[in-house]
């Protein structure tokens, strides 16, 4: 299928259709597009035209790349116009009859060494593949909006797709400048599977009424390393397309509660407030609106000096960081430290999924993927935590150039919760065979921007810290949410394996 010369349909001409059309156009390919709306399909080709001239514009295409490549797309009046092509790309409406009915026709009308695909991105590959008679053929292919700059594909075997049409389309999506991904039909695939507790847990801490939506965006950007926060992100991508995703996840799921959609985005969908599209979501967006600012806590106590229990985990730059700002550290010997001890008495330790109220004069500090590049820092203790420990706190991280917000006393804090979530889903996702542990950090990394792969967090942060954060959380929350998967058990407490042992 990677021949330039065969002939490439796609049926359905909305966003995501038009965006694959238009990028095996620019690979080569001849391309047919295809409408169930009269007119549509020439309306899109005209659409792709006018992209692929701005490209000119923009000198990402010379003049002569663009003509050859706008002579090479046709509209299609009927189906039967598309029984010359190699590979037909369905993305019509996100409904299974609508789909079956579809590839039914095509079944009838292509020759028998036609590669069928579907871009879906909710619906099961196996599903839609079983409505048809040599359902092998049949394979997922689904592109991430908007098609022709992101580079993600993930290819999605279902039950009876044999392993030569998933690697034609693997080779095929590689042919055309894109990165694949394999991947086994399950709810959700990689990226929206693994994904879902971006969401999920920064819409927890809201409703707990742990901080607001500026202030958990500002630092899942300035300390977790993620491009946009989770509640500005789901305003850019639509509340309900958001939410229908994570009801799609949930079903598929049988309702397990580790993907349970977030009451709060409901009561947004129900009112309309869908995000930017609409003028309203988490964020106003009329003319004028201002963002609202993360809280920032004011000008904290610098202590004179910190005691250091062990080497801090994870967290063990602030050492070297502190040292530089000037403050004396006091290192002392002790099995799996992970806090410093302030001036006042109090303790400041790195966010372990417990909770402050359950220690007297406890402040604990969230993750940061770069301690040393972080710009801020979110600090959360109990109401009656002692105020100096807290003054102390804030000081210290400010003095180390770190813009410091003071969240409610939620366990696992934002970016703890939230990363310890991901490695969790993504090993559970490698041992049922979902896919190997390269292609999750890929997909990951490319689908949804974020700074590191699961794996790469995980082994970041230690072989067991996901592991007991997320046991520690279980122990607070028994709902179910937050208990380990037997995998991440298995990763965390399985014996090293001793040089020469079998």
């Amino acid at each position: 299928m990677t021949a330039h010369d065969r002939l490439v349909g796609v049926v359905g001409t909305g966003t995501m259709g038009q965006g694959i059309a238009q990028v095996a156009l620019v690979a080569g390919h001849p391309v047919r597009l295809y409408d169930a709306v009269h007119g549509r399909a020439r309306t899109a080709a005209e659409s792709i035209a006018s992209r692929l001239d701005r490209l000119v514009e923009k000198g990402r295409m010379s003049a002569e790349e663009c003509a050859a490549a706008r002579a090479r797309l046709a509209p299609a009046q009927t189906l039967d116009e598309l029984a010359d092509a190699a590979l037909v790309i369905e993305a019509v409406l996100e409904q299974l009859d609508v789909k079956q009915q579809l590839l039914r026709d095509l079944e009838d009308i292509v020759a028998d060494d036609c590669l069928l695909a579907t871009n879906t991105s909710s619906l099961s590959v196996t599903a839609i593949g079983g409505a048809l008679r040599v359902p092998g053929r049949f394979v997922g292919l689904h592109f991430f909006n908007p098609a022709p700059l992101l580079p993600l594909v993930e290819v999605v075997s279902g039950s009876a797709t044999d392993v030569t049409a998933a690697t034609r389309a693997y080779e095929t999506a590689r042919a055309w400048g894109k990165t694949p991904v394999a991947c086994a039909d399950m709810p959700g695939f990689l990226v929206n599977r693994i994904a879902r507790p971006f969401y999920a847990e920064a819409f927890a801490v809201y409703e707990d009424q742990g901080a607001d939506p500026a202030t958990i965006d500002a630092v899942l950007r300035e300390s977790g390393g993620f491009k946009m926060g989770a509640f500005e992100l789901t305003d850019l991508i639509g509340q309900d397309v958001n939410e229908a995703v994570t009801r799609s996840v949930w079903e598929g799921f049988f309702q397990d509660v580790k993907f349970r959609p977030s009451l709060a985005q409901r009561r947004l969908v129900e009112a309309g407030h869908l995000g930017r599209k609409a003028g309203q979501g988490w964020y106003a967006y009329g003319d004028g609106e201002e963002r609202p600012e993360p809280h920032t806590a004011a000008p904290g106590e610098r202590p004179a000096y910190v005691v250091a229990e062990g080497d801090l985990g994870p967290a063990r730059e602030l050492l070297a960081l502190i040292r530089e700002a000037g403050i004396e550290v006091r290192e002392e010997d002790e099995d799996n430290g992970t806090r410093l001890v302030l001036p006042s008495g109090g303790q400041l330790a790195m966010a372990d999924g417990q909770t402050s109220i359950e220690y007297r004069d406890v402040v604990y500090f969230d993750l940061a993927l770069d301690y040393r590049a972080a710009t801020r820092i979110a600090l959360a203790a109990a109401q009656d935590a002692n105020q100096r420990t807290m003054r102390e706190a804030v000081g210290l991280f400010q003095a180390l150039g770190k813009d410091v917000s003071v969240i409610g006393d939620v366990p696992g804090m934002i970016v703890a919760r939230t990363v310890a979530r991901i490695i969790d889903l993504a090993h559970d996702a490698v041992a049922k065979g979902v896919a190997t542990e390269e292609d999750v950090d890929t997909a990951m990394r490319l689908g949804v921007n974020y700074p590191l792969g699961p794996f790469e967090w995980s082994r970041k942060l230690g072989k067991n810290w996901a592991y007991d954060l997320l046991d520690d959380l279980h122990l607070r929350d028994p709902s179910g949410r937050y208990v380990p998967s037997l995998a991440l058990y298995r990763h965390s407490y399985a014996p090293e394996k001793r040089e020469g042992s079998a």
